[in-house]
């Protein structure tokens, strides 16, 4: 959870340098890659965590 939340962070900090430094586009659309690679990361662990529980 912690690398989940750190990724998240390096995304954010990522795309607003990039939208606030003129000629850095590049590093929102790096920001914007992590992002999604994080959140599917993210999906792939937790639909694997929910399928390993036994229902009671």
């Amino acid at each position: 959870m912690a690398l989940f939340l750190l990724l998240i962070i390096v995304a954010i900090i990522l795309g607003l340098i990039g939208v606030v430094a003129e000629g850095l586009m590049y590093l929102l659309i790096i920001g914007i890659v992590v992002l999604v690679i994080d959140l599917i990361f993210f999906g792939v662990r937790w639909s694997r965590r929910s399928r390993s529980r036994p229902l009671r």
